[in-house]
């Protein structure tokens, strides 16, 4: 899942203070902690009040999108919406900002939040950690189920730096956990110290070099017909 964080609400006005008819939609997909439908009105309210603070009729609508990231999906959803409105404000993370300029090209599309990484959550903890960066080179088979460059601050590749004492990481003052030391122990558990004495090259930056793209075969009984014919 997108782990996000609501921008500052004068933030957020000072984007869309030029407009007089807001669209406020939500997302239900992957973000968290959810902005869908509520979180939607609960903002139009606030950004409501603070219009009166300086004397401007703010007017407002919440809808919520299934799934911002998906073109269709969105185009359908909002483009009925959108002669009303002079602008639209998304509490989706950065793609579905990008995708709702895209697909509705015709008005802008301001940000609510700030996508801060992809992570899960730690129910126990009630908190989001990041445990992948979708580097596209997944190494994980080799760290015992532990991304290193996600996990650890230097992104190293072959074991910890020097500044791990006792097994914790001197990035944040030696309250995190060296992503290396949980890789070794995770790994001598199952008897596989043969894969943290691996040697692993530079990091082939090119797999995650921006902007990132991936072709998907739409139609698997096309692709199953062709082997045959080809047999």
């Amino acid at each position: 899942m997108i782990i996000t964080q609501l921008k500052d609400l004068n933030q957020i006005y000072d984007l869309i203070k030029p407009y007089n008819k807001i669209l406020i939609a939500g997302c239900d997909g992957c973000c968290q902690p959810p902005r869908s439908l509520n979180e939607a009105k609960v903002l139009g309210q606030l950004l409501e009040l603070k219009s009166r603070t300086e004397n401007k009729d703010l007017k407002w609508k919440a809808i919520t999108v299934l799934r911002q990231c998906d073109d269709r999906i969105t185009a359908t959803t909002c483009r009925p919406y959108i002669e009303e409105f002079d602008a639209i404000l998304t509490l989706a993370c950065g793609l579905g900002v990008v995708m709702m300029n895209k697909v509705l090209p015709e008005i802008l599309t301001f940000p609510a939040q700030n996508s801060m990484f992809g992570g899960v959550q730690n129910t126990g903890e009630n908190n989001f950690i990041e445990y992948c960066e979708t580097c596209g080179d997944c190494i994980i088979g080799e760290t015992g189920g532990v991304c290193p460059r996600a996990g650890c601050a230097k992104h190293l590749s072959n074991g910890p730096c020097g500044g791990m004492v006792e097994g914790m990481c001197e990035v944040g003052g030696y309250t995190i956990p060296c992503a290396w030391v949980r890789i070794w122990a995770r790994l001598k558990e199952f008897n596989r110290l043969d894969l943290f004495k691996k040697y692993r090259g530079p990091r082939d930056f090119r797999t995650s070099t921006s902007p990132g793209y991936m072709t998907v075969y739409k139609d698997y009984t096309n692709i199953k017909e062709e082997k045959e014919g080809k047999e």
